[in-house]
Parts: structure tokens; C-alpha cells; sequence
């Protein structure tokens, strides 16, 4: 299974459509943002697609930004987010929520997506993948990636570019 991930969209709806459209021209069909996604517009291109989200510490959550969400079909995010995907736990957060620092020392999942620091990271704790996407604003290279759950093969887009920079 193939997921794509992203994060740190800061409102900016074309390198956000660029970067689901490059995700899904390499098979990704299931999608987590991990927040900060600013504005209506960026939630519009996550409709009609399967896509998690949760908020960032720049996005605005009100009771009628949350009725927009459901509107266009999508959930708004409770944490903590927990999913499995072929047979592998994800959990998913922003990184600035108080709860993010204590769930790093133990994550009990297989794999953590979060975003908040602009900056790609790959790493393990324990038996758990940690995973920033990077960011598709305020980066010097606009990044999401593609994650391959049954073969543990993470890959990292280089958006503006439309070509594979890792993995």
C-alpha cells in the first residue's frame, strides 16, 4: 500500500495540488497531512481524496471551519489520530501539541508522521518510523513523501521539481 504524506501547506493551494497530483501519478491513494494547512482552499483539494488531517499551530479551528470540513466530506481531526493501514499502526500529529513530546519518548505505534518544523526527517525510536514529510512552504526545497507500508521504502519528492530527491 502506498500513502502519500505531506504537511505544512500554509494556504498554498498549488504546491499543494502539485503535490497530491505528483503522489497520486505514483500510485498513492491513501494521504496524511500533518497540519498547518491554512485556509479552505487547501482543504478543497483534500476533498474527494482519502486523506487525514490533523491542525497545525497556524491553522484557525472554529465550529464553522468545522462544519466546512464536514461539508466537503472530509473528518475533522481529533487527536490523537490512530489508524492502521495494511496491518501497520500510524499515529499522526502536528509536533506542537503537548502531547507530541511525550508520545516521542514511547511511541507505540509503527509509524509517527508529523510535521511543525519545516525540516524532512526519517528516523526510528524503538520500533517505531518517525517520519516529517518536510514542508510545502517556508522550506528551501518544497518536499512530501511516499511511503510503501509493505515494503518499509519511504521516498521524498522534491515538488516544485517533480522528481525523487531521496529514497
Amino acid at each position: 500500500m502506498l500513502i502519500g504524506i505531506l504537511s505544512d501547506s500554509h494556504g498554498d493551494v498549488v504546491r499543494t495540488e502539485k503535490a497530491f497530483a505528483l503522489l497520486e501519478s505514483h500510485g498513492a491513494k491513501k494521504f496524511f497531512h500533518c497540519g498547518d494547512v491554512c485556509g479552505e482552499m487547501v482543504l478543497d483539494v483534500m476533498a474527494g481524496r482519502d486523506c487525514t488531517f490533523v491542525w497545525g499551530n497556524c491553522d484557525n479551528e472554529s465550529p464553522l471551519l468545522t462544519r466546512y470540513v464536514q461539508s466537503i466530506g472530509l473528518t475533522p481531526p481529533k487527536l490523537p489520530i490512530r489508524e492502521t493501514h495494511a496491518g501497520k499502526t500510524i499515529a499522526v500529529y502536528h509536533g506542537h501539541e503537548p502531547a507530541f513530546s511525550s508520545f516521542l519518548k514511547q511511541p507505540d505505534c509503527d509509524y509517527l508522521f508529523h510535521g511543525h518544523t519545516h525540516r524532512l526527517d526519517d528516523r526510528r525510536t524503538g520500533k517505531c518510523r518517525i517520519i516529517n514529510p518536510g514542508a510545502l512552504h517556508r522550506a528551501t526545497i518544497h518536499t512530501a513523501a511516499l511511503l510503501d507500508l509493505n515494503k518499509d521504502k519511504l521516498r521524498v519528492l522534491d515538488v516544485d521539481r517533480g522528481e525523487f530527491v531521496a529514497g
